[in-house]
């Protein structure tokens, strides 16, 4: 039976400091009985001597210094996993919130994980298909990648984020493949899009969603994405699956970390954002990847809403050093009504070389994907051009460019949030816009594959 203290000392904010402890360790998990046998959850943050600085998963009403009791029970944060967590809702704390019944665990595991020694990484080279043209097409998400989504207060990450879930898959193969999805500090309209859009499509069989609501403590924020990725590590590693890892939004995990820091009475950095940001967004993206000898692997697209549309702010800033390219939503383009609003020019897949080409995608990939890059690149020159010397100053090629553009942002881009296009589709609308221009201008092109598909109808 572990040891009951009765020597609470202060309660702050969402910290309480238990005095006289024995053997009681960093990250031990505790838990408060109230006066009137209500209990309530906590976690070991600090030791000092016998003194104990545990921050509380619950609010600190109702705590009385006097009569209130301090277990800590020798053990962390732990999850139960099994297959049967497919198809369920939990809350931050990995506790059901679909009104099913509780989890019967096949194991217990630690939520902070183990890292992946680097040393026993495989590297990632097979090609997800998203469905989504400016994603699979120009910015390929491979398997084993992190690939953050930089989005902006009122775009619509969350329609692409439940897309992605929906329509993602490994081609050729009949492996099992799931998705872990884990929402930190939204709303509850937003939990239930989320949660009424896999339904409706069936996604949700192969679906674990794990939703961490605005309204409750930004420590359950700081344990939503860590139980998420131990469900992940477990169906991944253990059950060989394929899974897709969404965390939305890192924005709000990062405020919970500040929030929490800065009770802590820390020293703050950039922004007020605690200087250990990195390491700690690093021990969730780190957890991504594939394993030699184990046949699973876990892809991550972490979510973020950029605080001012600024791509400098610390969040974004840092999420860009530790993962793999990022994929940008631009609010110009959200205006023009194109859905999903990617700007494909600044976003960027560093892995994307590597699941593309023969036997992946398609042998004409490579060359279709730099043409297109740099052809609308052109055409937006050309646009910008119209807008300050007129239509009249442009040359006949330069106005070509700017209609294959605007071709391109109306055709390509804009698919809408229901379309699923498999990469031979995506590769081949490339080949019709490219068709506005003359074959002279497809310099990036190899003439084998403009004689196979420029010409064909």
């Amino acid at each position: 039976m572990p040891k009951e203290y009765r020597t609470i000392q202060e309660v702050a904010g969402p910290l309480m400091l238990v005095r006289g402890v024995e053997n009681v360790t960093y990250n031990e998990l505790g838990e408060i009985e109230l006066q009137n046998g209500e209990t309530r959850r906590c976690k070991v943050l600090e030791i000092d001597g016998g003194n104990a600085l545990v921050q509380l998963f619950e609010n600190s009403a109702g705590i009385n210094l006097d009569s209130s009791k301090v277990r800590f029970l020798g053990r962390t944060m732990e999850l139960g996993v099994s297959e049967d967590m497919l198809s369920r809702v939990f809350d931050g704390l990995g506790r059901p919130m679909d009104g099913g019944p509780d989890i019967l665990p096949e194991k217990r595991l630690d939520v902070n994980g183990l890292p992946m020694n680097p040393a026993a990484r495989n590297y990632p080279q097979e090609f997800i298909q998203t469905g989504i043209s400016a994603i699979d097409g120009l910015n390929t998400l491979v398997r084993g990648q992190k690939l953050p989504i930089f989005s902006a207060s009122g775009l619509p990450h969350a329609e692409l984020a439940a897309q992605i879930a929906r329509q993602a898959k490994v081609r050729g193969t009949d492996e099992s493949f799931a998705v872990v999805f884990a929402a930190m500090g939204i709303t509850f309209e937003e939990a239930n899009f989320f949660i009424e859009s896999f339904k409706e499509t069936g996604a949700i069989d192969r679906t674990v969603l794990f939703v961490n609501l605005a309204n409750d403590p930004a420590v359950e924020r700081i344990a939503t994405p860590r139980m998420a990725l131990t469900a992940a590590e477990y169906l991944a590693f253990d059950k060989g699956m394929h899974v897709l890892v969404i965390l939305t939004d890192i924005t709000n995990y990062a405020d919970a970390l500040r929030e929490i820091s800065a009770a802590r009475k820390e020293v703050p950095g950039r922004r007020g954002y605690p200087g250990y940001m990195y390491t700690d967004l690093a021990s969730l993206y780190e957890r991504a990847g594939r394993q030699k000898g184990k046949n699973g692997s876990i892809t991550m697209i972490p979510i973020l809403t950029m605080p001012e549309d600024d791509k400098t702010h610390p969040i974004p800033d840092l999420t860009g050093y530790i993962t793999e390219g990022q994929i940008i939503l631009s609010r110009e383009l959200y205006r023009k009504n194109v859905t999903p609003p990617i700007d494909v020019l600044p976003s960027l897949s560093r892995l994307k070389d590597k699941g593309i080409g023969e036997g992946k995608t398609r042998a004409d990939h490579a060359n279709t994907m730099n043409q297109l890059f740099s052809a609308y690149a052109r055409g937006k020159e050309a646009k910008e051009l119209m807008v300050v010397l007129g239509e009249a100053a442009l040359t006949d090629i330069d106005k070509l460019y700017a209609k294959f553009a605007d071709e391109f942002e109306r055709e390509y881009v804009s698919q809408g949030y229901h379309a699923d296009r498999s990469i031979e589709e995506t590769l081949d609308i490339g080949w019709k816009l490219l068709r506005i221009l003359p074959r002279s201008e497809l310099k990036r092109i190899k003439d084998e594959y403009l004689d196979e598909y420029y010409s064909a109808d």
